[in-house]
């Protein structure tokens, strides 16, 4: 596997509409969580909830969404990638429908929870497809290639979401959820191949998954390269979670200007992605790692110095975020594709402790971080560049050793 003929058998159509249907597959969780958040208040009056129960339809996303990733990945090494794939993305279309349906604020934590469980299926294995199918400098053009992709999905999610919730209510929200899960659903069913041959399938027994597990786990590198991938990206993703004190209260700026921060935001992530794979085997995959953890580091003191001497303002408040957003994806499709290559016959379940890794972290910052500093404009430059650090440190670390 990972020879270019594998994947021209394999995918005879252009590479770039691989990487649109992968990138679709990654799309659907910032889509099932940023969807909806315009529609928070509507939400809350109908279903007679407190802003906390609310709060908990995130949280449990979010949580059943970092304990599942354990699995998918596993599973698919065991299962096959299209099964896992199709399964998920059909829990995930039930879940939205059971969403819209909810007559309770304890029923649509409870179907969050199944759209957490679900949505990752498709994000996990999609790195492992991309790996299977593609040599090391192909795989980083294609992965760099679904993170442009992908990073439209956080400016479009709020702008769609918001438009159903004023027009439709906050349950076409989530009728639009399950829609584009039966499309997601039907295009996997017709176009993806199945990129793990039976013979390289590992065994389906408890015994041999713990054992892989602990393999992942107590190796140094693979747990320093998961800490460089998944940590930084909270650095950016706190802004978003913050976005209406941020944007309200710091900034100023009307519900219908919030959408020049997701431009600013998804400009940055687009540019590193394509300069990610401009770069793809032009130059060794560690200098490129360096290079974007400096433009986040450089741009992250120069947020905060500013920050503590200037009040915060519209006109030069939004660019560190769109520049540190270029520095993560510049680098963060290469220490994915790192992640991937330290255990060729366990990618899948490697796939799944790096998506951990992250969505653990994701939920930490959502569900602690983000309302203790989100009223500082300080407070949060000093836990964005905290939590660049984290992986810095771990890929310092890593050199070291």
């Amino acid at each position: 596997m990972g020879a270019p003929s594998e994947a021209l058998r394999l995918w005879r159509g252009p590479r770039w509409t691989l990487s649109v249907l992968l990138a679709a597959l990654g799309m659907l969780g910032p889509f099932a969580i940023d969807t909806y958040l315009p529609a928070f208040a509507g939400i809350a009056q109908q279903l007679h909830a407190s802003p906390l129960q609310i709060q908990q339809t995130l949280s449990a996303y979010l949580f059943a969404f970092a304990f599942m990733s354990l699995f998918h990945g596993a599973l698919s090494d065991s299962l096959g990638r299209r099964p896992v794939v199709l399964t998920g993305i059909a829990v995930f279309t039930l879940a939205s429908a059971g969403c819209a349906l909810s007559t309770s604020i304890a029923q649509l934590v409870a179907f969050r929870a199944l759209q957490g469980l679900s949505t990752g299926a498709g994000i996990v294995v999609s790195r492992a497809v991309i790996r299977d199918l593609f040599p090391p400098a192909d795989a980083q053009r294609v992965m760099s290639q679904v993170t442009l992709f992908f990073g439209i999905a956080p400016a479009v999610a709020p702008i769609v979401g918001g438009f159903l919730f004023v027009h439709a209510g906050w349950q076409a929200v989530f009728w639009f959820l399950t829609g584009v899960g039966v499309v997601l659903w039907l295009s996997n069913w017709w176009l993806l191949p199945e990129t793990l041959p039976t013979a390289q399938r590992q065994p389906f027994e408890a015994a041999h998954l713990l054992k892989g597990y602990v393999t992942l786990l107590s190796h140094p590198r693979f747990v320093l390269l998961a800490l460089a991938s998944g940590v930084p990206f909270n650095g950016m993703f706190l802004y978003v979670l913050s976005a209406p004190a941020f944007l309200g209260e710091h900034l100023h700026l009307a519900p219908t200007q919030f959408f020049w921060f997701f431009v600013c935001t998804i400009s940055g992530i687009m540019g590193g992605a394509f300069l990610s794979g401009r770069l793809a085997g032009r130059i060794a995959p560690s200098r490129q790692i360096k290079l974007g953890f400096a433009v986040m580091l450089v741009v992250s003191v120069i947020n905060l110095v500013a920050n503590a001497l200037f009040e915060a303002d519209v006109r030069w408040s939004l660019w560190p975020i769109g520049l540190y957003a270029l520095g993560w994806a510049l680098m963060t499709p290469v220490v994915t594709l790192m992640v991937l290559d330290l255990f060729p016959q366990r990618r899948g379940m490697a796939a799944s402790l790096q998506a951990f890794v992250g969505a653990a972290s994701n939920g930490l910052v959502a569900g602690v971080l983000a309302p203790l500093v989100m009223h500082s404009t300080l407070g949060l430059a000093l836990a964005s560049l905290l939590l660049m650090l984290v992986g810095l440190f771990a890929w310092a670390w890593l050199q070291r050793r």
